[in-house]
């Protein structure tokens, strides 16, 4: 369900915390559904409890989980985040657009760069 890359310079609770946002914001993890214990996960992934930990804390800031002491963390019902968290990025894809045409990138290689992503090439999260 989870997978990591090792050999990548973002930190392994980044690339949870990332990977986690990306499975709420297409349905792979529904609203009020409960992630794996930390201590599951951890071994699971063959990280220190307090990597998955330090994830969890910082999706719970987001908002997109809701931890229940003794129950576990749910992804959040509230779909308002999801939603916040998309337009954040949409603002954050204008921002690089911006920067790209001031650079001088063609419009056809700043598609193509966004197409190649999206076609699932180049992922360098």
């Amino acid at each position: 369900m989870f997978s990591l890359d090792y050999k990548s310079r973002l930190p392994i609770y980044e690339q949870l915390r990332q990977t986690i946002t990306r499975m709420a914001a297409v349905g792979a993890l529904a609203p009020g559904e409960q992630l794996p214990s930390v201590r599951a996960l951890a071994q699971e992934l063959g990280v220190n409890p307090n990597t998955v930990q330090k994830a969890y804390q910082i999706l719970e800031h987001d908002g997109l989980l809701v931890s229940m002491p003794g129950k576990g963390s749910f992804v959040s019902e509230d779909v308002t985040v999801a939603q916040r968290q998309r337009e954040e990025a949409l603002q954050q894809l204008r921002e690089a657009a911006h920067s790209a045409l001031k650079c001088g990138v063609a419009e056809k290689d700043a598609l193509g760069c966004v197409s190649e992503i999206f076609r699932g090439g180049n992922e360098n999260d």
